[in-house]
């Protein structure tokens, strides 16, 4: 039987199927629930009542009660325009609608009390208020609100047919006017008690017509609760059935090319997070069950090095592995670094990328099937059809944040059981978002640097400073040191005054001319080979400066280079000036990163630049991260529907997340699958979220 809860908008008075095709339409407004979990933005106090004769120039919003003198309709068939005289015994103002006059004229009755609420407007030195909220005091409608107005979201179409903020929140009245027990409760009465909880019902009154604030935060809060519990009872359910359910190669042995490299070759003693971490693997790949892990580490911290340990167990127990990263310089890189360690053993390591040659990629593919090739590294060309493993045991995924989900399940299907996955990231995560993107993983974390590495010194200078900023990179090149100099743009933007690559490198040039200096150029509208050549001769030190764009964001070990200068570093996000920092620091000299800027910051860049001087610590930059631009904007979701929450936000509800994830895992240990009278209903609701979005929070 359909719920009340799930009745089609079109049922509630006022909407009928025309407006009901605009809300599906505009804000996806389909039933009665829908409705209640469209939240106000904001609210306006209306706790207290004006006199008309105390309306200021500065009054946003004035709520009045009185009686109207006279109503009329003025003006001709093009600009009509309806006017009534409204009293409050101690003045007068007229109220006017330029829209809607046949309906709003026969509601509007002389002695009668009103309560009018709206936005003061003066002309010709009189004040008037334009279409003003208006509703005879004793109406019921009225009485359901409080002293907080809800202002709601709405479109130019929506207004267009009446649906404008205060449109909505008639919707709203004449739906919880309705409520009276119709609704289900999602939460347990014993969990309700433990954390305080208000009820469902009154929950929904309350949070859009609240009556006082204090009832307001508390009605937030148990929807804020609600949801986010829900979320990670989807999130740890999915991790239960991957680790119970979906079946995993087991690696019994930690074999001879493991501890050949371990015990020999390894260029420097692993950091004990790094053995922690590889441990974790370790249990991970010889359980019987499918290893979907996600391994975090700060830039440099060693997470390639734990992924080629974790390749060669894959490899001493007779399987194939391969790494796939984002973009072909990264792959090169990989590609690279793994042959060198590698090459004292006697393991077949091959690339594959968009530029691989015809003949040497058909040869590839007959070997990858044989069995030949141990370690394949690669980036997409790896999940192309005709790339076909003999038996494929590990996918380790670089930079897993770029890759869309269907790009990362083709490497499931390489083999009968899903190879074990590793993804992998060097963008820390705030604590939240890894909850809620990867709740349904298990997740490692490298939190320390190798032995050795001195921290960068980060400091900020503007254009004043440019000269003394070429005496430093002048003094670092004559110690032999290397220097990366990075731009927003390619090319001059009419729009944007930016430093530009191409007039960079011109002027890098002038300063540093040859023959004594040599300077390479780097950006993304090169061809992949003139790029290459050009990122080699920087690599072997043949070139001392490099200008560049963040095509050198990832994917470039220069140990040698130790001053990153970012300019226009007020127009990067933080988590794309830590990752440019990251590309220096990588040899035992110290670096410098140097953050350029021109003009005046706005508040957000103050705080960003403000931040990357102040610390080291990609987490704590994260966080700030976070706090600046939002979870959507953060990880590139919000166009892909991945945070599509009512009312919690990541950025202020850490507390309420923990909380309810705390709450969610009790709930699941002592009844996996909600069966206990007691979660009937919180199963229910579990089911209809499901039903709804089916692959909510799953992201491997």
């Amino acid at each position: 039987m359909q719920s009340f809860l799930e009745t089609p908008i079109e049922f509630l008075p006022g909407v009928g199927p025309h407006r009901a095709k605009s809300l599906q339409s505009e804000l996806q407004i389909y039933t009665f629930l829908d409705l209640l979990n469209n939240f106000p933005f904001r609210y306006i106090d209306k706790s207290t009542f004006h006199k008309t004769t105390e309306i200021a120039t500065d009054a946003a919003y004035v709520q009045l009660k009185g009686q109207l003198l006279r109503v009329q309709q003025l003006g001709d068939k093009r600009k009509k325009r309806l006017v009534a005289v409204f009293s409050d015994g101690h003045g007068t103002i007229e109220l006017v609608w330029f829209k809607g006059i046949r309906f709003i004229m026969p509601k509007l009755k002389t002695g009668v009390e009103y309560i009018v609420f709206g936005k003061p407007n003066q002309f010709r030195n009189k004040w008037n208020i334009p279409h003003p909220e208006i509703n005879p005091s004793s109406d019921a409608t009225t009485k359901v609100g409080g002293v907080l107005k809800p202002v709601y979201g709405t479109t130019e179409k929506l207004s267009g047919m009446g649906l404008n903020s205060n449109g909505i929140e008639r919707l709203g009245k004449s739906l919880v006017a309705q409520l009276n027990g119709k609704i289900n409760e999602t939460l347990p009465s014993l969990l309700r008690a433990e954390h305080g909880l208000m009820g469902r019902e009154e929950a929904y009154r309350n949070v859009h017509f609240p009556q006082n604030t204090a009832l307001l935060e508390e009605a937030r809060h148990r929807l804020k609760f609600e949801e986010l519990l829900f979320l990670q009872l989807i999130m740890l359910r999915n991790k239960v059935v991957l680790s119970q359910k979906l079946q995993g190669f087991v690696f019994e042995r930690v074999g001879e090319n493991f501890h050949e490299f371990y015990g020999k070759h390894i260029p420097f003693e692993l950091t004990g997070a790094q053995k922690r971490v590889l441990k974790e693997i370790r249990h991970d790949m010889n359980r019987g069950v499918h290893m979907n892990r996600l391994l975090q580490g700060d830039v440099g911290s060693g997470k390639t090095l734990v992924a080629l340990l974790s390749m060669l167990i894959a490899v001493d127990n007779g399987f194939q592995a391969c790494m796939m990263a984002p973009t072909e310089i990264l792959a090169i890189q990989h590609f690279e670094t793994l042959r060198e360690l590698l090459e004292p053993l006697d393991l077949n390591v091959r690339l594959l990328t968009g530029s691989t040659k015809k003949s040497e990629r058909t040869e590839l593919h007959e070997k990858l099937r044989e069995g030949e090739i141990d370690i394949l590294l690669g980036t997409h060309a790896l999940i192309e059809p005709t790339v076909v493993f003999k038996n494929l045991g590990l996918a380790v995924i670089d930079e897993q944040h770029r890759f869309g989900v269907a790009q990362r399940s083709k490497l499931w299907r390489k083999n009968t059981l899903p190879p074990h996955v590793l993804v992998m990231t060097a963008t820390p995560i705030p604590r939240t978002l890894a909850m809620t993107l990867y709740g349904d993983l298990d997740v490692s974390v490298i939190d320390e640097l190798p032995p050795g590495r001195k921290p960068i010194k980060t400091v900020h200078r503007n254009e004043t400073s440019r000269g003394g900023l070429f005496f430093f990179l002048q003094q670092e090149i004559d110690k032999g040191r290397q220097i990366y100099i990075v731009y927003p743009l390619i090319e001059e933007s009419a729009a944007l005054d930016l430093k530009h690559v191409v007039d960079g490198f011109e002027s890098i040039e002038k300063r540093f001319p040859k023959p004594k200096y040599h300077v390479s150029i780097v950006h993304g509208k090169m061809k992949p080979a003139d790029k290459d050549f050009e990122m080699q001769r920087f690599v072997k030190g043949e070139t001392q400066l490099m200008v560049a764009t963040t095509v050198i964001e990832v994917g470039v070990n220069v140990p040698n280079a130790s001053v990153m200068v970012i300019e226009n570093s007020e127009r990067f996000g933080l988590s794309q000036l830590h990752q440019l920092r990251g590309r220096v620091g990588r040899g035992a000299d110290q670096s410098y990163c140097i953050l350029m800027t021109a003009g005046k910051l706005g508040n957000d860049a103050r705080k960003r630049i403000k931040t990357m001087v102040g610390t080291n610590d990609g987490f704590k930059i994260s966080e700030v991260d976070l706090e600046i631009r939002g979870p959507g904007e953060m990880t590139g979701t919000r166009q892909s529907g991945t945070f599509e929450f009512n009312i919690a936000d990541l950025t202020t509800d850490k507390e309420i997340l923990i909380s309810a994830r705390k709450s969610a895992i009790e709930m699941l240990e002592k009844d996996s699958e909600l069966n206990r009278p007691e979660h009937r209903e919180t199963a229910e609701e579990l089911r209809r979220i499901q039903r709804k979005k089916p692959n909510w929070g799953r992201i491997s």
